[in-house]
């Protein structure tokens, strides 16, 4: 018995010997890792949903990172691509292929070829060019343009093209404006009187330009064609790429803007003059003292007339001043209301600083206006305008002199 109950006693003191040993690993390997599995499903507890159901989510979430990530690695890759295939078409630059065509479209040769050019393309033009030698008459088409710069923040643009001849300009036409469009087609021609003589000193301007109401027209671009290299036995139809515009024969006679509302059925034609912007200055402190005239020419005969206040020393004046005429439906179709800006001078003659005239008669931005404002009656329509010169104007409208009619307005 005593021998039984030792080796009892033995083996309690073996198996404490054996737990005392394991209970200190445990104790240091298993409560962190205990510790967050505990925590990780106390969380896991709180959210009511089976645990297959949050494990998928998981995954799923999982999956959408890593698509996310593939896809901006994608975008990177193709960016890069793209830069480096925009660098190798700067280096050469091919405008065009060689063509030797007349009547046809022709492209530009293969003499046009720009390298290391990293300037921005601005589009390319198709015009014609015909001159009638009897009739002193030289005809500008101006057929469609393609792949113009975009220019609106919606990466598109309003373009329309102004066509004039140098040196004289004294005829400037426009075409119709096209909305939301790099690639117009316009089809529409004008015509120049040009004596053969002036032919190899005059160059055909023709400017793409932006429409924008209430602020400036940013210009595209240009082509100029110099007359005299022109072989005039056949038409030119061709194909150029627009090139940046020129400004050393611009004068920039400054803006003005108004609101034109008409109400047909009580026969009223409202002009507000709202303001002028970078004016030329026109006396010797580098200012002027500018007013407005507003004038109606029915049947291009002048009619009725009104003028503004005089803003003293200023080439940003501010008017909001409204003119009211009486102009029955029948009548509006036959008006051209003339806007003309004048320097007043106290011991000498009035110098004209720039002039427009919107009506049926009228072109590009100004025919565009009145016919928004006929389209809207009763409704005020504003926009701006630029200044054409005085000289340029007459010639266009040619109004004769004034005619007598009942109700006629004091100047």
């Amino acid at each position: 018995m005593p021998s039984s109950s030792h080796q009892k006693s033995n083996a309690t003191s073996h198996a404490v010997t054996i737990s005392t040993t394991f209970t200190p690993t445990n104790s240091t390997l298993d409560p962190v890792a205990t510790t967050i599995i505990d925590f990780f499903n106390h969380l896991l507890d709180q959210i009511p949903l089976p645990r297959w159901a949050i494990y998928t989510i998981f995954a799923a979430g999982a999956l959408l990172i890593l698509l996310c990530c593939l896809c901006i690695c994608i975008k990177c890759c193709c960016r890069g691509k793209k830069k480096r295939q925009q660098k190798k078409d700067e280096k050469i630059n091919l405008k065009g292929v060689n063509g030797k065509t007349t009547t046809a479209l022709v492209q530009p040769d293969v003499g046009d070829v720009d390298y290391g050019s990293s300037s921005r393309p601005r589009g390319k033009l198709l015009y014609s060019l015909e001159y009638n030698a009897a009739a002193s008459e030289l005809a500008v088409g101006i057929k469609q343009a393609d792949r113009l710069k975009a220019m609106d923040l919606g990466g598109s643009s309003d373009p329309y093209v102004k066509v004039y001849i140098l040196p004289d300009k004294n005829k400037t036409c426009e075409t119709k404006v096209f909305r939301h469009t790099l690639s117009p087609a316009f089809n529409e021609q004008f015509t120049f009187q040009i004596s053969k003589a002036s032919l190899p000193a005059s160059t055909a301007v023709m400017q793409v330009f932006d429409f924008n109401r209430f602020s400036k027209h940013s210009i595209i671009g240009e082509l100029r064609v110099q007359l005299g290299s022109v072989d005039w036995n056949h038409v030119i139809e061709e194909w150029r790429d627009l090139a940046e515009p020129a400004k050393f024969e611009e004068e920039n006679l400054g803006e003005i803007c108004l609101s034109l509302r008409y109400v047909p059925t009580a026969g009223k034609l409202t002009v507000v003059i709202l303001e002028a912007k970078n004016l030329k200055a026109m006396d010797v402190g580098g200012t002027s003292d500018p007013y407005v005239k507003v004038q109606l020419a029915l049947d291009k005969r002048k009619w009725k007339k009104r003028k503004t206040s005089v803003k003293k020393k200023t080439l940003n004046p501010y008017y909001n001043e409204s003119f009211t005429f009486d102009v029955s439906f029948e009548e509006i179709q036959r008006v051209n209301l003339v806007i003309s800006m004048w320097d007043h001078d106290t011991m000498t003659r009035n110098d004209a600083m720039g002039k427009i005239f919107l009506g049926c008669d009228a072109a590009g931005n100004q025919l565009r206006h009145w016919a928004d404002m006929l389209s809207n009656p009763r409704r005020p329509v504003a926009q701006w305008h630029s200044l054409l010169s005085a000289e340029q104007v007459n010639s266009t409208l040619a109004l004769r002199r004034k005619f007598p009619l009942v109700g006629k307005m004091p100047f």
